[in-house]
Parts: C-alpha cells; structure tokens; sequence
C-alpha cells in the first residue's frame, strides 16, 4: 500500500486510527487511504514534502 506523510493543519487535533492516539504536531508516516485522503480534503492535515533520490530507490 502506497503512504504519505501527514501533519495536522495548525490548531487541528487529528486522530490517527493506526495508533489511537493524536496525530503529533511534527507528522507521521500513514497509509494513502480514503481516511486520510478525507483528512487532507476537509483541510485537517498537509502533506509533508520528502526527498527521495529515485535512483537510489530503485537499486537498494
């Protein structure tokens, strides 16, 4: 399953299923389904951007 990195919008307090605890202010890694997509659509968190150089993900 895909994932993506999330953290709440500024004065948001997100549950985060997988954990059962607050989403922390500094973001986690989730999985890209309809329950965060739904987050991101109502504004309750961002995405994070991360740096992933393709080449070295694709020769391990």
């Amino acid at each position: 399953m895909n994932r993506m990195t999330v953290k709440p919008a500024k004065g948001r307090a997100v549950p985060d299923p997988e954990t059962g605890l607050l989403l922390p202010a500094q973001g986690r890694d989730v999985p890209d389904d309809t329950y965060w997509r739904r987050r991101l659509a109502d504004g309750d968190v961002t995405t994070t951007t991360t740096t992933t150089n393709t080449e070295e993900a694709a020769n391990p």
